[in-house]
């Protein structure tokens, strides 16, 4: 269990010795997970599929809950993992009662969670609302996962150091928290919506590290980088276009990573020897980001702003999360 005397972890880089070319199996060369329980939300699609399959493939058996169990099933049995290795199990992150139904099955098992990958996300989609009326990205990308890692609670704390990892993005720089109206009753601008969700994601990391090391359990924030998955599936291909992601032909943007390579930061955050006694980082190309040069020319494409690791504001988050959902295992 980590030393409740350490600092805070820096963010700045500790050369993790992989890079943005490293894939998921790369980080994962020599570690054996035999005995781990880990989960993965979203992991049958995507960056969640490539997870899955390479902590599955460590040793690690792995449950995932997906929206659409049956679906889930026939993939994860076609991608031809270990026998026994993954499980799946129904949950909607968009609905409050089916995270707390889920989370009591789970409770009920008697497992410890070792490892927990908030990867399910939805990007950029259509306004709409979920439950008492939140928007819908800070709704399932944040809140579900907020409601879901904080009932899972007695199983995270009741292991030896267990990780969660919250999947956030370079979407990160596109908008702070709007504590003044975090579900648009106004003026909803999909793009805003992903980049507050996002950003939550990111805070979200910041402070459940600060409240759960004192039971070992460390959190990260991870971009996984750019690749083309099903996230993109409300972006309309003129989109895609203009923004370079794809040419006129459907060819991807070479500067895209494959999904084995976009699942290699959460893998590493979630597994990483090197991290051991550290937490509450925003995580890139398989190691701790630099906070963002302004002036550099990549400043929107790499590390992570100010905001997006601002312990007030991670406080402040929280909080409100736990105002909104009802929910807070650290009350």
């Amino acid at each position: 269990m980590d030393n409740l005397a350490d600092e805070f972890t820096a963010q700045h880089k500790i050369n993790s010795g992989f890079c943005a070319a490293s894939t998921a199996a790369d980080v994962l060369q020599g570690v054996d997970l035999t005995g781990t329980v880990a989960m993965v939300t979203g992991g049958y699609s995507g960056l969640g599929l490539e997870t899955t399959k390479a902590l599955a493939t460590a040793g690690a058996s792995v449950l995932v809950p997906a929206r659409r169990p049956e679906r889930a099933r026939e993939v994860l049995e076609a991608a031809g993992l270990p026998a026994n290795s993954v499980s799946v199990d129904a949950l909607d992150l968009a609905d409050q009662q089916s995270i707390k139904d889920f989370s009591a099955r789970f409770l009920d098992s008697g497992h410890a969670l070792d490892i927990l990958i908030n990867n399910a996300a939805i990007m950029a989609s259509p306004e709409a609302r979920v439950g008492p009326g939140w928007e819908s990205q800070f709704a399932t990308n944040h809140l579900g996962h907020y409601a879901l890692t904080n009932l899972l609670w007695p199983a995270l704390s009741a292991g030896d150091g267990a990780r969660v990892v919250a999947l956030s993005s370079t979407g990160h720089k596109l908008s702070g928290i709007r504590f003044d109206d975090p579900q648009f009753s106004t003026g909803y601008d999909k793009w805003q919506a992903y980049g507050q969700a996002k950003t939550a994601d990111s805070l979200f990391a910041v402070q459940l590290d600060q409240l759960g090391r004192a039971r070992g359990v460390r959190a990260f924030a991870v971009h996984p980088g750019g690749i083309m998955t099903e996230l993109q599936r409300h972006l309309p291909v003129a989109e895609m276009i203009a923004a370079g992601w794809i040419d006129d032909q459907g060819n991807i943007d070479p500067r895209f990573k494959s999904p084995a390579q976009g699942a290699a930061t959460s893998v590493w955050a979630a597994t990483a020897p090197a991290l051991g006694g550290m937490g509450g980082v925003y995580c890139e190309d398989c190691d701790i980001a630099e906070p963002t040069d302004t002036a550099s020319p990549t400043a929107r494409m790499a590390g992570v702003d100010a905001h997006a690791v601002d312990r007030n504001a991670a406080a402040q988050l929280w909080d409100l999360s736990a105002e909104l959902t009802g929910i807070n295992a650290f009350a």
